[in-house]
C-alpha cells in the first residue's frame, strides 16, 4: 500500500480547523464548490460532476481528528483521508494523510501535488484569507 503524506502550520487553532475539515460546508471553502452531504458523509463534484467521491466519516474527534473512508473512485476506492490537528504555539500543525493506495500510478503521483496545494487552500481558509475552493464546478482554479 502507498501513502500520501503532508503536514503544514496554520494561524488557527484547531476549533477553527477542525470544521473546515469534517463538514460539507467547510470541505467546499478549500477544496471542492460541488459538496453535498449525503446520509453518513459527502459527495464531492468535479469537473461538472464526470467525477464524483463519496466519502463517509470514519472517524470524528472534535477538534483533534477527522477521517473519511472513500466509498468511490476508480484508484480513491477504499482508500482514507486522515486529518490530525495539533495545537502548536500560534495555531495548528495540520498533520494529512491519504492512506491505502493500491499502486504507485500517475494518478498517484499527481494527487500527491494536487493535496499539497489543497492543504495550502485550507490553511488560507482558516487564515481568514481564503481564494475559494481549488476545484471550481468545472474546472480547477
Amino acid at each position: 500500500m502507498f501513502d500520501l503524506v503532508h503536514s503544514i502550520q496554520i494561524a488557527a487553532p484547531p476549533a477553527k480547523v477542525f470544521p473546515l475539515i469534517s463538514t460539507a460546508q467547510g470541505l467546499a471553502q478549500w477544496w471542492a464548490a460541488d459538496v453535498t452531504e449525503v446520509e453518513g458523509g459527502v459527495e464531492l463534484g468535479f469537473f461538472n460532476r464526470d467525477t464524483v467521491y463519496r466519502l463517509k466519516c470514519n472517524a470524528s474527534e472534535s477538534p483533534l481528528l477527522a477521517e473519511w473512508l472513500c466509498e468511490t473512485g476508480k484508484e480513491w476506492a477504499c482508500t482514507r483521508l486522515l486529518f490530525r490537528l495539533q495545537p502548536v504555539a500560534g495555531g495548528a500543525l495540520v498533520r494529512f494523510a491519504h492512506t491505502g493506495w493500491r499502486a504507485d500510478t500517475d494518478y498517484y503521483v499527481s494527487c500527491h501535488t494536487v493535496w499539497g496545494a489543497l492543504l495550502f487552500r485550507l490553511k488560507g481558509a482558516a487564515e481568514g484569507k481564503s481564494p475559494g475552493p481549488l476545484f471550481t464546478k468545472d474546472a480547477m482554479a
